[in-house]
């Protein structure tokens, strides 16, 4: 269980104490008061990429991020896969996929399905395209361009937004809105994750819905980014009927020791369970 501290400032103690109550209501304004202390705590952020924050760890890209997580994991041998629950081990840097613990069915790529890739909950294209450097020429584009390319480094392998994922859902996912569209799962055999390749959606199991919804509204306090009102309403939804459980809160801990930050939104609801 993560342990227990001091808020960083007023609004995030505020929503504490709001989180406390039965009230959807309290909540509602408790998750304004913690974007607002996310804004305060962190930086100020022209989304168009002109100003850049100063950056919680020096050299955080994508591939040291992955690197401390895959480090995290085999410390945690007992977690599973992120979007269908199956175990899964290690070899060196390479995660293997044990399909059968959770009756996974390849759908087309037997290559990815095999093993695990770091996905990201809010995908590279969500983030990156509000950026200019995205706009002008791509992901590569950001990585590289000199005005932009330490913050989308540090944005990109921001450990908190990653997930370790089986390598056919992370493709077929793509960058597919989330969303609740059926109640029919098999494409992938038991696993509960559908994709409507047609209206470029995905629906994930309910297990971790409130991990996604807090995922996407602590991306959207820490780098100030724009999500359409469905989404935002989507993940306040998900965020207040499916709460964190101890892996997260634990998780959540781990990522602020090696990154130098927590994620509010999971940090609140876990402060909140200890007292």
């Amino acid at each position: 269980m993560a342990r227990k501290r001091k808020p960083k400032n007023i609004f995030e103690q505020l929503a504490n104490e709001l989180f406390k109550k039965k009230n959807p209501l309290y909540w509602l304004i408790g998750t304004i008061l913690l974007i607002a202390s996310a804004y305060l705590s962190q930086f100020d952020l022209d989304i168009l990429g002109k100003n850049q924050p100063e950056l919680a760890v020096e050299g955080q890209t994508f591939n040291q991020a992955k690197a401390r997580l895959t480090e995290i994991y085999k410390a945690n041998p007992a977690q599973k896969e992120f979007y269908c629950g199956c175990d899964f081990s290690w070899k060196g840097k390479r995660g293997e996929v044990d399909l059968q613990s959770c009756g996974y069915t390849i759908r087309k790529n037997a290559e990815r399905a095999n093993r695990i890739e770091w996905e990201h909950v809010m995908p590279a294209y969500a983030f990156g395209n509000q950026l200019q450097c995205w706009q002008k020429g791509g992901r590569e584009n950001c990585k590289t361009q000199p005005d932009y390319s330490e913050f989308f480094n540090v944005m990109e392998g921001d450990m908190h937004n990653l997930q370790p994922a089986i390598g056919e859902i992370n493709g077929d996912r793509s960058n597919f809105r989330f969303s609740e569209f059926t109640k029919r799962f098999n494409q992938y055999g038991q696993c509960q994750f559908a994709t409507d390749f047609k209206n470029r959606q995905v629906q994930p199991r309910n297990e971790v819905k409130g991990m996604i919804a807090r995922t996407y509204l602590y991306m959207v306090g820490r780098y100030q980014l724009s999500i359409s009102n469905r989404e935002q309403n989507l993940m306040n939804n998900w965020n207040e009927k499916y709460p964190p459980k101890k892996w997260e809160c634990e998780r959540n801990e781990m990522i602020r020791e090696i990154q130098g930050n927590d994620n509010p939104y999971i940090t609140s609801q876990c402060d909140a369970l200890l007292i």
